[in-house]
């Protein structure tokens, strides 16, 4: 059967805020059907379904027994991601799960474990590591146009939250931002999987972390006992790469990401838009008198234009439905996917270690991740993983 002719029945457990990012994206993947959708609060529920005019199911066990449904999409709160996912696993359903996988490292393994053993898919949000921002920094990464990496710098800072009306926000069906959940969750635990995964698809597992964290403004968001509302760490991959990774919603706002190698620096502005344009300085011949060891900034182009044309309304471009539409493709071409759960289970634990404020070190090891597609370039210089490499070499 032709790809396109292979579509994948799913079925969203949880009717809140972010399920509207969902149902916006899902018409750009013709191999995604949304059969029905659940959620424990039945008004919530009712909401998301009658303003998209869809099938609700009147329970969990009503959506897990149905036949047509191949994929669960966990929505739900993150204290409820590891009850939500492991009961779609017992009942042999795959599951694309929100971040994180699980509130706990011990609960998120023993999912992924479940998984393993029953022969299922588990992935896990973000999805951005298949944006065509990331993917370009990817191939220019294994094609050597910066050298050899050394350092990277990653910014999730989201402005100062305690100064904006976060508790007016509301979906296009209504839903209220969850700000009590995501206060309580942290920035890190909520946001540090975006860059934690692009990096370690390029540069392999982290090897060790020492991170500070800290509550700075928890008295003024009427939370009882919020996550850290700040959160930096160093962290050394691998492949021999060090970076620095900060979580905030505090500073102003920056989702950039600069990636320094021996002859270069890529840098994008912008983790949440698949489309965000990134810059390349080369590096000057050595031997260039005075510091300007680099040359002005052009443009690196995107491996493809990000121009998926079902989008929402918003500060960021995202196309939610790509990890969904990606476990599709994986199950029916029976290969591992690209967003693995293992990946995701390493991203969390580097992310609690970050929001706990930990130095520790790490033993992981993760299987290197395919490019997508339109993002390889076998025939053009590209050499594969580069922490694949490093493994090898070492």
């Amino acid at each position: 059967m032709a790809r396109s002719q292979l579509v994948a029945g799913i079925a969203f457990v949880g009717c809140g805020f972010v399920a509207d990012f969902y149902l916006a994206t899902m018409a750009n993947h013709p191999n995604l059907r949304l059969i029905g959708v659940f959620d424990r609060d039945r008004e919530r529920g009712n909401a998301l379904a009658s303003h998209h005019r869809l099938m609700q199911y009147r329970d969990l066990e009503a959506l897990l027994g149905d036949d047509r449904v191949e994929i669960v999409v966990n929505l739900t709160s993150p204290e409820n991601h590891y009850e939500v996912s492991l009961q779609a696993l017992l009942a042999d359903k795959h599951v694309y799960s929100e971040k994180p996988l699980a509130t706990t490292y011990q609960a998120a393994e023993a999912i992924v474990s479940l998984a393993e053993r029953r022969d299922l898919v588990l992935s896990s949000a973000p999805c951005s590591l298949l944006s065509e921002t990331a993917q370009t920094l990817w191939r220019a990464v294994r094609r050597g146009d910066i050298g050899r990496p050394q350092l990277a710098y990653a910014q999730l800072d989201d402005g100062a939250l305690h100064r904006m009306p976060y508790k007016t926000w509301r979906s296009v069906s209504g839903a209220p931002w969850p700000y009590r959940t995501e206060l309580k969750t942290g920035c890190t635990l909520e946001h540090g999987a975006y860059y934690l995964t692009w990096l370690s698809a390029l540069f392999g597992p982290v090897t060790e972390v020492r991170a500070f964290a800290a509550n700075i403004v928890a008295d003024v968001l009427e939370v009882e006992t919020p996550g850290p509302d700040f959160a930096t760490a160093g962290l050394k991959f691998q492949a021999g790469v060090s970076a620095r990774v900060t979580c905030s919603i505090i500073a102003p706002s920056d989702h950039s990401l600069t990636l320094v190698g021996e002859e270069g620096v890529l840098h994008t502005a912008d983790a949440w838009d698949y489309g965000s344009p990134i810059h390349i300085r080369r590096a000057r011949p050595l031997g260039t008198p005075g510091h300007l060891r680099l040359k002005e900034p052009t443009i690196y182009p995107l491996v493809r234009p990000a121009d998926f044309p079902h989008r929402y309304e918003g500060f960021h471009q995202m196309d939610f439905c790509r990890g969904i539409a990606e476990v599709a493709d994986a199950v029916a071409e029976r290969r591992p996917s690209r967003l693995s759960a293992r990946h995701a289970l390493h991203a969390l634990d580097i992310a609690l270690a970050m929001s706990a404020g930990q130095s520790r070190t790490f033993s992981t090891s993760l299987d290197p991740v395919a490019p997508m597609p339109w993002a390889s370039d076998e025939a053009g210089g590209d050499r594969g993983p580069i922490y694949a490499e490093a493994a090898r070499s070492t």
